[in-house]
């Protein structure tokens, strides 16, 4: 575990809210989860059943929770990010299927047709797409030894636009680490665009977070393979710089195992996203990233992005 990295000047602002399907106006939480796991009931085994995520979405009907705060956006996005739902790109790992829905918490928890949600994360070892000479800290593989290529690769990023019940779906991995975050992936929300040369352009970013992974689910998939390969200090989530300990509206996934006692057959992970559509999310970081995300350490990520990427220096 790495010391206490907390960073309490993280700008926040409410633009988002996130629950793990507690979101409910008129069924509306209990519609979007069955829609969104739709294909999934002869799975066996869970971190929060199907029934549980309807029973707790009933105990809050017609309410939205407390709007989320907006976050770092980081020092590793890029734009032109790809419309599509497999953003693996041959990368190795454990599966992870993402089911997200998207409401907007200003007119009753309605679903936000045409919402492009946009995700990227670091593969197995910590690295990112088009960063992959920034040491992820500890004892790590070359970002080539997996098969991948210089800066100009694109894996582990996309958008998914979102259907008439706001539900999107990513098939990607679950990310490994880096010194001196959790596990987590980036997301954005952005509406008013439309999608244009496979990618998504226009509008703008009504919400910029991160999404987190239960520390126990974490470790146990860290010690297979190709993660295994990454060793060091990992930081939990009480030691995160970004996450602040709210549980699902603050984050942190709700996640299913496609095979009950065998991680390495995948996970299945959940949220709902209330939005304002009229907001806009301004401020440290490219493409409206939230506040920033405290200052790495020394043997933090140290590449040097390509010329046209962005220059943040906050955490990611």
């Amino acid at each position: 575990m790495t010391g206490n990295h907390k960073d309490t000047s993280i700008t926040r602002r409410r633009a988002l809210v996130v629950t793990g399907g507690t979101v409910a106006a008129g069924g509306l939480a209990v519609v979007g989860y069955q829609a969104a796991f739709a294909d999934t009931t002869t799975e066996t085994g869970a971190t929060a059943t199907e029934s549980e995520a309807t029973a707790s979405a009933t105990s809050t009907a017609g309410e939205c929770m407390t709007l989320m705060t907006s976050v770092t956006e980081g020092p590793y996005y890029l734009d032109g990010a790809l419309v599509r739902k497999d953003i693996t790109e041959g990368k190795s790992g454990v599966p992870l299927t993402l089911r997200l829905t998207v409401v907007d918490a200003t007119d009753g928890c309605t679903p936000v047709k045409g919402a492009a949600v946009e995700i990227w994360h670091c593969d197995a070892w910590g690295y990112y797409s088009g960063y992959t000479t920034a040491n992820p800290g500890g004892s790590a593989p070359a970002e080539s030894e997996d098969g991948s290529t210089a800066d100009d690769s694109t894996y582990l990023r996309g958008y998914q636009i979102a259907n008439a019940n706001g539900v999107v779906k990513f098939e990607t991995i679950f990310p490994g680490w880096y010194t001196p975050r959790t596990c987590h992936i980036h997301v954005k929300v952005h509406t008013g665009g439309e999608k244009e040369d496979g990618s998504y352009e226009g509008g703008k970013v009504n919400y910029t977070g991160q999404f987190f992974f239960d520390d126990t689910v974490a470790q146990e998939i860290f010690t297979l393979e190709p993660y295994s390969k990454h060793s060091g200090s990992y930081t939990t989530l009480d030691n995160d710089m970004v996450y602040d300990g709210g549980g699902a509206s603050s984050g942190l996934l709700t996640l299913k195992p496609v095979k009950k006692a065998d991680p390495s057959k995948g996970y299945k992970g959940f949220l709902t996203l209330g939005i304002d559509p009229d907001a806009e999310s301004t401020g440290a970081g490219s493409g409206g990233g939230g506040g920033a995300g405290g200052t790495p350490p020394s043997d933090a990520p140290t590449g040097t992005p390509p010329s046209d990427a962005p220059t943040a220096t906050a955490s990611s």
